[in-house]
């Protein structure tokens, strides 16, 4: 368009003159001289895969959010019944930590036969190679968590106590989560983890840690909880009905007025985090342990700065209703 045709329609529009006159005349044509970058989404991402939507629960930065009425309650009934400071479940040591593998879309299917809660289980075959690693290592005896996102697909399968039994797994329990989806599992269904929630996107990853920001909610665990879930968890795992008993799903925040200048390294980006996400309780444990997947890049001397951070610091977010 010229721009005295511009002027005159500016004018005709109210524009003052004087707004006119101020205007730059462009009388050449525009030259790009530096290279526009690519905007990166702040969703996180395994395999080629978003790890759900943007406005998954996992991913919603919750620093502005409320708190709940009975939030100082529940930090004191927390602090009374077990460890008092974070934990970073994690390290250098390799057997630390709740590993994951990343396979292919033609990974072969292999069965699964569930041995405790097949009835609130996803039905195999899963595509988990059978050598694929396992929570605690080959000989664990604890928990046993197997995960596996399929890359193409974008498809995540968790298992739950799981033993490679000749050709098939054994696990206590298994859950599928398409990674595209906001979709929960049924109301009243556990996963590999009590809370029904999948464990993926609450774990800590080096790499995340090693760019300089975590964008998402971190998995903890607390010696008691009650018997009651908040979305986006679907199963409880307690018979307690003190409601100042943390109950699954329940999201707690590191305060910001946490000084978190004073850590530095890969504590100092976890903390971050944990302001602007959050913790997800996912399910019974040690209190204040939060979970990372393992890498010879940790460094425990800068993790080791997170146990100092009290339970006293954090606070509750108010995101939703107690299911029962």
């Amino acid at each position: 368009m010229r721009r005295g045709a511009a002027i005159g329609m500016l004018v005709a529009a109210g524009v003052s003159a004087s707004a006119v006159a101020a205007l730059s005349v462009i009388d050449e044509p525009a030259v790009v001289d530096t290279v526009a970058r690519r905007v990166r989404s702040a969703v996180p991402t395994v395999g080629g895969c978003d790890v759900f939507p943007a406005d998954n629960a996992w991913n919603r930065d919750v620093s502005a959010d409320p708190l709940r009425a009975d939030s100082d309650a529940i930090i004191a009934t927390i602090q009374s019944n077990g460890g008092t400071r974070l934990h970073p479940d994690f390290g250098e040591n390799p057997d630390y930590g709740i590993p994951y593998v990343v396979v292919p879309p033609d990974q072969p299917l292999v069965p699964v036969d569930y041995v405790a809660y097949g009835d609130e289980s996803d039905p195999g075959p899963f595509p988990i190679p059978l050598d694929a690693p396992v929570e605690g290592g080959s000989a664990a005896t604890g928990d046993r968590h197997v995960l596996a996102v399929r890359a193409g697909t974008c498809e995540l399968f968790e298992l739950y106590r799981a033993f490679p039994t000749g050709n098939r797994w054994r696990a206590d329990s298994g859950a599928r989560f398409d990674l595209s989806s906001n979709a929960l599992r049924p109301a009243g269904w556990t996963s590999a983890d009590a809370a029904g929630l999948p464990i993926l996107p609450g774990l800590v990853r080096y790499e995340e840690v090693a760019s300089g920001a975590i964008h998402h909610a971190i998995r903890v665990t607390f010696s008691r909880t009650q018997r009651g879930y908040i979305a986006p968890a679907t199963h409880f795992a307690s018979t307690r009905t003190d409601p100042t008993l943390p109950p699954m799903g329940l999201r707690l925040r590191l305060k910001a007025s946490y000084d978190v200048s004073s850590l530095s390294g890969q504590a100092k980006v976890i903390a971050v985090a944990m302001q602007r996400y959050g913790l997800i309780v996912a399910d019974n444990g040690s209190n204040w342990y939060f979970q990372g997947a393992p890498d010879p890049g940790w460094d425990d001397d800068d993790l080791n700065q997170l146990k100092a951070v009290p339970g006293t610091a954090f606070e509750v977010v108010d995101t939703g209703s107690i299911q029962r």
